[in-house]
């Protein structure tokens, strides 16, 4: 049967074991493709659509969820009894929402019918040339692995309170590493892209990007121990962000998970840093006109001239703490239950150039690379401990590559410590959310060489 009367009927048959339940519907559809090429050949290749139907009740005050990929009558046996009793074992007290709609929804173009006519011999051909213009950058790069990929969905809410939303979204993006090899030294570069418009895709630059940083590295020396202040690179600013961007969330505030909770107000980082939570940027496919509750989104700054505005509230944190909505309730499929997450969550950049930047540095240490994240950074307290590669900074200008070095330090204090904010702005690959930073020079953070 259709979607629309799959729906319709579910509700009735919830309804009928409950008449007082609350009924909520989200739909979802993603297709997804991946190609990898490495050494002339071809090593992976991905293609998958999937889809399904999420239902949740809410009964008795408390919320239940189930799930399934086929819309038949027995599916709805399944879900409306499944849904039900998995709410009556709920043993959580804390007051839950179905959303009824807003007034409003904002339009956005998250959808590029351009992205469509990129077919799957098109990407071949792209993942192909990717990999040749990284080899041809310099005749020591050994090898390159490239990926192209493209991600497309559909998203639709309908419940009995009067929610009724629907979007696609697209993107296509790729990534390259580069091994460059001098004797018995190697080095590896990584670049990423990612684009709505495949007019705007320069593979000739992502090549150039990734080979220098293999190739630059080649001489790479043990930097002495000590406290530097330190340039991290934009990428490398926007990774440490998506680390530790739990601790903005309000849900993890009220389980004791972060130090910001009951901060709001308060001075969290230097003045010159002001984080965005923008679900209306150009581009990106973590945009969306509504969050995973059917709320209508909103841009807003968490952190403004250094200060902390908010915590991302969904509806159900919100009512905890009694301020309204932030719009970032999260539904990362349609299986999945209600959370917290940032939408497009970058530090706001400035008009100095990454050259600019340097000149700021004088003397100090550019990060271009951590490793080890999950391993070396808790999220909670805000430490990390982390391997990292980059240059020594001397008189404002790049000078000998550096590795084999432990860069540690502490999340909340980095961001009081944030002496310098750059204009370019850069974000990581997209997803549910999507983080970005321009570059940024921290006062002092403790390396560990030789």
């Amino acid at each position: 049967m259709d979607r629309k009367e799959f729906i319709n009927r579910l509700f009735e048959r919830a309804r009928q074991l409950d008449p007082a339940a609350k009924c909520e519907a989200v739909w979802g559809a993603t297709s997804e493709f991946e190609v990898e090429r490495a050494k002339g050949e071809r090593v992976a290749y991905n293609v998958s659509d999937g889809g399904g139907l999420g239902f949740r009740v809410l009964s008795g005050g408390r919320m239940g969820y189930a799930s399934t990929q086929i819309l038949d009558e027995e599916a709805i046996e399944l879900l409306a009894a499944g849904a039900l009793e998995n709410a009556a074992l709920v043993e959580s007290e804390d007051r839950q929402f179905m959303f009824p709609g807003s007034d409003s929804y904002p339009e956005l173009v998250t959808w590029s019918p351009a992205l469509e006519e990129v077919s799957a011999a098109d990407k071949l051909a792209l993942v192909e040339r990717l990999e040749q213009l990284t080899l041809a950058q310099d005749e020591r790069i050994d090898q390159a692995m490239a990926s192209i990929f493209s991600m497309g969905g559909e998203t639709a809410m309908v419940n009995t309170e009067g929610l009724d939303v629907a979007m696609k979204s697209n993107v296509l993006g790729g990534y390259v590493e580069a091994v460059a090899r001098e004797g018995e030294k190697v080095n590896t570069g990584f670049k990423m892209f990612f684009t709505m418009d495949p007019e705007q895709i320069d593979l000739e630059k992502v090549a150039r990007a990734a080979a220098h940083e293999a190739v630059s590295g080649l001489d790479a020396v043990q930097a002495p121990s000590g406290s530097y202040r330190v340039l991290l690179r934009s990428d490398v600013a926007a990774t440490l962000l998506s680390t530790f961007s739990g601790v903005f969330s309000a849900d993890n505030a009220q389980r004791g998970l972060s130090r910001l909770k009951g901060r709001e107000g308060e001075a969290i980082a230097s003045g010159c840093v002001t984080l965005l939570d923008n679900p209306h940027l150009a581009g990106s496919a973590a945009s969306a006109p509504f969050d995973g509750e059917g709320v209508a989104t909103y841009e807003k700054a968490v952190i403004e001239d250094g200060r902390l505005n908010t915590l991302l509230h969904n509806l159900k944190t919100a009512h905890k703490q009694g301020v309204g909505t932030t719009a970032n309730g999260s539904r990362p499929g349609y299986a999945a239950p209600v959370g917290v997450a940032p939408s497009n969550f970058y530090f706001k950049p400035t008009d100095v150039s990454f050259d600019g930047m340097l000149e700021k540095l004088g003397d100090g240490l550019l990060v271009t690379e951590m490793q080890g994240m999950h391993a070396g950074a808790n999220p909670i307290t805000g430490d990390f401990s982390l391997a990292a590669k980059g240059f020594m900074v001397r008189g404002g200008r790049m000078a000998e590559a550096v590795a084999q070095i432990t860069i540690a330090g502490n999340f909340y204090e980095l961001l009081g410590g944030i002496e310098a904010v750059g204009g370019d702005l850069e974000f990581l690959a997209p997803g549910g959310s999507c983080f970005g930073s321009p570059s940024l020079i921290v006062e002092k953070l403790s390396v560990a060489g030789k």
